[in-house]
């Protein structure tokens, strides 16, 4: 066993991430995947660990996991859970397992930085500030063991502390270099956010470039920050049926994990210690009712209903909770045999999870508006999805990604865009000494409303107030043209149509 000295020498100090681990002051490191640490900590004592945490992501999380570790070279053991389904989904335990047995090769991450890429199925990278030398050195000195439980975790754990203590492999490495990006923020509003979009992928390119250029910087709970915006809402208009990827695909899921993530979404799941609920398990079991099946029968028997309403925030447990729901309401509505779908989430990783949310939310809204067809009789189609995030932010670790993401793509969307605006248009000419400006509904061109007067910020100020939701590029078209007509107006001459330049007597 390890003696009271050599406690104290193996106290576990963690230079990144520090509050998402569990520090103890033994020679192995526990590595949960998915698994919530504290399943495993709960029976071990702090002299039988080095440390406990989760690891997420192998893109993300590794090169913290790997820089701790090289900071405190008394670990020699570590215990990887590589068992649930969320664990072999994501891929992180593998990498890990992958990079102490088979190594890591000099690569580019997906930003087309210069890396250590892990000799993996799984796509892994790991800082290229850190020498190869140490790494290779860190592999030396540490044996894995990997496990597929929390009970064969915790028996790993207790035969290794029974082990004679084993001398530090080397110095501490507290003062590696890592490169940090920072973004530049234009000025904007922090709350009340509308993006729109025909599929996922065109919302969350578009997304990812809202909250990159106006988002506040903001420290996160998970020693870290995060770039946020307040209350973002997300109207997905026409997603298909199988889903559009990209190609090449530039989303953060693979279309491979889609049937696994919507199962989490669609379908009950057994409560197993230390593996976090699934938001099936929330709508199916948690309340002890299927929340789902009962949607179903109040839009079967009342398509009016406005009471299509799914809760996942358990108050008698979420608000001290580890692990709170992020997703915490979903409102279901029909109108004019349309079924749209409304998700609200108190917290969303908008770079790495809103796309797998969106997928499986919008396969929720199918299931749904499929059943409520079949029993009813009569025809839906299906209509928008949208998503609230009262929290949307993108982690400092994926800031790099999304300014990559940003100058590939949003360009290209840019120029796809399709300019008729739900607010109607409008038609400027020259009458009778007068702008006239006359708005139309969209779609049957019907005049609802003229305007008159001589300057363009007379025009405009009216129609600003009178139709605030207009879009953007709309407003600034309208502007411009309006310009034109005053200039035209007060030059005896020149004659002005709509979308034409200006044109002076022949």
């Amino acid at each position: 066993m390890v003696t009271a000295k050599s406690a104290l020498e193996f106290q576990y100090q963690p230079l990144y991430k520090n509050n998402q681990i569990i520090c103890g002051s033994g020679q192995t490191a526990v590595v949960t995947g998915w698994t919530i640490k504290q399943a495993i900590a709960k029976h071990l004592e702090e002299s039988e660990f080095a440390a406990i945490g989760q690891l997420y992501s192998p893109t993300r999380g590794l090169s913290f996991l790997i820089r701790n570790l090289l900071a405190n070279p008394h670990v020699r053991y570590l215990v990887v859970m590589n068992g649930t389904r969320e664990d072999r989904t994501a891929g992180a335990s593998q990498c890990l397992l992958d990079f102490f047995h088979h190594g890591f090769t000099l690569g580019v991450s997906d930003t087309g930085q210069p890396c250590w890429v892990v000799n993996s199925a799984v796509t892994g990278y790991i800082d290229g500030d850190i020498p190869g030398e140490i790494l290779e050195q860190l592999r030396a000195a540490i044996t894995c063991y990997e496990v597929s439980s929390s009970r064969e975790a915790v028996q790993q754990v207790k035969a290794l502390a029974q082990r004679s203590p084993l001398p530090v492999w080397g110095t501490p490495q507290v003062s590696l270099p890592r490169s940090q990006p920072q973004p530049t923020v234009l000025p904007g509003p922090r709350y009340g956010h509308r993006i729109e979009g025909r599929t996922i992928a065109e919302t969350w390119v578009k997304i990812i470039h809202r909250i990159k250029t106006t988002g506040a910087i903001r420290p996160n709970a998970y020693d870290g920050q995060w770039q946020e915006l307040i209350d973002l809402v997300a109207v997905i208009t026409a997603e298909p049926e199988g889903f559009y990827f990209p190609e090449p695909n530039y989303l953060p899921v693979e279309r491979p994990f889609l049937q696994q993530y919507i199962s989490q979404m669609l379908d009950d799941a057994p409560s197993q210690e230390g593996v976090k609920y699934t938001y099936g398990q929330r709508l199916r079991s948690w309340f002890q009712r299927d929340q789902v099946k009962q949607v179903i029968h109040k839009l079967t028997a009342d398509p009016n209903s406005a009471r299509a309403v799914l809760s996942l925030w358990d108050v008698q447990s979420d608000a001290d909770g580890e692990n709170p729901p992020c997703l915490n309401h979903i409102w279901v509505r029909i109108v004019d045999r349309a079924l749209s779908l409304t998700a609200t989430f108190r917290s969303n990783d908008m770079f790495s999870a809103w796309v797998a949310n969106a997928i499986g939310l919008r396969a929720l809204q199918q299931h749904i508006c499929d059943k409520v067809e079949e029993r009813s009789g009569q025809p839906l189609t299906l209509g928008p999805l949208i998503t609230v995030s009262q929290s949307a932010h993108i982690y400092d670790d994926c800031w790099e990604a999304s300014d990559r993401i940003i100058a590939e793509h949003y360009p290209k969307i840019c120029q796809q865009r399709d300019y008729t605006d739900p607010s109607g248009s409008f038609v400027i000419t020259i009458q009778d000494g007068e702008i006239l400006v006359e708005h139309l509904t969209p779609g049957s061109g019907e005049v609802v409303h003229c305007y008159a007067g001589k300057t363009a910020p007379q025009l405009y100020q009216q129609i600003a107030a009178a139709c605030p939701a207009l879009q953007i590029d709309h407003a600034l078209y309208l502007g411009s043209e309006l310009q034109k007509a005053e200039i035209s107006l007060n030059t005896p001459g020149l004659t002005y149509e709509q979308d034409q330049p200006l044109r002076l007597p022949a």
